[in-house]
């Protein structure tokens, strides 16, 4: 060990022994024709911690998670990444207990230790596409102790989330659905709907343990209005008017706008956390802290809708607009319910603009989630943040980010999302709002309680 000089701290050192014996099972191309040429792998742009987020992306929606699974398993990989990041440099409080590091360690060989580590527990079936990334981009590092004592720090981070996670609450495989509390049939209550009647999408997340929040009913909202109010048939009626597959209300930019926010959100947030880095010139730990905030706030988001969701169990528009649409399945007769309000019309063959998601609809999901990104992006850009969002371009291939809309601030991030799906036909005005509110709550709440400046 001398040799490579004595300044090390005997901790570093013994750090470094330990991965030489151990020999961190780094994986190892075959012997033969090419084999070598067939660990070089292009990785994706942007510094180490942007290329391992696309990675984590492309490798959990990829593999089929759903939209709220997907930012869990999002913030698994970025808090490891982050804790590994602010372990070796500082500068804020990790998420995970904190542990002694040699401050000469590579904070890259770090990040892409705690990223590879997280993602090859989790999706073990994709090693033969990560282990290549893996090994162009430690390749890309000279070897030596900083090196292996950089992956050192990488490892103990996904070690202590992935220890710390185990027995969460997730649910596997991806997609699975679950069994949940039911209430009686009737008026208001949520149903399957057209055209598949797909089971209930991943009711477990209700019960998923936060990142921060204590638990996923701190920020319960209120119920939604009575079906014999006014408040009530305001909103059935704009629906049905605006959010119509047919409607001769909605403008074409309206209809846009709706169609732009059925992009798969992890990768319009995760997208836009690469944008602002780059725009930004962020550095390692400001890249690692602005993706950790993305995706764990997101979860907590998600976490606390799907509680939402599932305690309230209220219908959606298709149902309420349209009773013969329910189907015969284990939650009410066919057809369903009229809502007994003299100031709504039911309206048989109503379809909305956008297919309805396969679970209960208040409070808004994207609502939740993008209130509370808003306020993320607040945090970092200010009050006016000026910011480009990528999304859905129904002139494009399906799954594509090919459209641009601008938002100065945050209030227009959580006005427009609201508008959005009142236009898609998927959620009453006031769904939207309470999805907006709750979002922006679990923002501010683990905003405080995490991801300070270390002291």
């Amino acid at each position: 060990m001398r040799r490579h000089g004595s300044t090390i701290p005997r901790y570093a050192r013994l750090l470094v022994i330990v991965l030489v014996a151990v020999a961190f099972a780094v994986p190892v191309a075959k012997a033969g024709p090419g084999a070598g040429r067939a660990a070089v792998v292009g990785l994706p742009p942007g510094n180490t911690v942007e290329q391992w987020n696309k990675i984590a992306e492309d490798t959990i929606i990829g593999g089929g998670a759903l939209q709220l699974e997907g930012f869990i398993y999002m913030a698994y990989e970025s808090t490891a990444v982050y804790d590994a990041a602010v372990a070796l440099q500082g500068g804020y409080e990790p998420l995970m207990p904190a542990f002694r590091v040699w401050k000469g360690a590579s904070p890259d060989a770090a990040i892409i230790e705690a990223a590879y580590r997280t993602l090859t527990h989790y999706f073990p079936a994709a090693s033969a596409t990560l282990d290549p990334l893996y090994a162009s981009a430690l390749a890309a590092i000279p070897n030596g102790q900083a090196k292996l004592a950089g992956q050192r720090i990488g490892w103990v981070a996904a070690s202590q989330v992935i220890r710390a996670r185990t027995g969460d609450g997730l649910v596997t495989p991806l997609a699975s659905t679950s069994t949940f509390p039911t209430i009686a049939p009737g008026p208001g209550v949520w149903r399957l709907t057209p055209p598949a009647y797909l089971a209930p999408q991943t009711p477990w997340i209700a019960n998923v343990h936060p990142f921060v929040l204590k638990s996923g009913a701190q920020f319960l909202p209120g119920p939604p209005p009575s079906l014999s109010s006014s408040d009530w048939a305001t909103a059935f009626n704009e629906l049905k008017t605006f959010g119509s597959a047919t409607s001769t209300a909605r403008t074409a930019d309206e209809t846009a706008v709706a169609r732009f926010w059925s992009a798969n959100v992890p990768r319009q947030y995760n997208r836009v956390a690469r944008d602002v880095t780059d725009a930004k010139g962020l550095d390692l730990v400001q890249t690692a802290r602005l993706a950790a905030m993305v995706n764990v706030v997101a979860a907590d988001a998600g976490i606390s809708v799907m509680y939402a969701k599932y305690h309230y169990l209220f219908w959606r528009p298709v149902t309420a607009i349209d009773p013969t649409s329910a189907g015969a399945d284990d939650f009410g007769p066919a057809p369903g319910f009229d809502d007994g309000n003299a100031a709504t019309v039911e309206q048989p063959g109503w379809r909305p603009l956008l297919v309805t998601p396969n679970h209960p609809e208040y409070p808004a999901a994207h609502g939740a989630v993008t209130g509370a990104m808003a306020d993320v992006l607040r945090s970092v850009l200010g009050n006016v943040f000026n910011l480009d969002i990528h999304g859905f371009d129904a002139n494009g291939a399906a799954g594509n980010l090919d459209a641009v809309q601008h938002f100065t601030t945050a209030d227009d991030l959580r006005t427009q999302i609201v508008n959005a799906r009142v236009w898609a036909g998927l959620h009453y005005r006031f769904s939207g709002l309470a999805g907006v509110a709750l979002g922006t709550n679990v923002a501010d709440y683990d905003l405080k309680h995490a991801f300070q400046p270390d002291k």
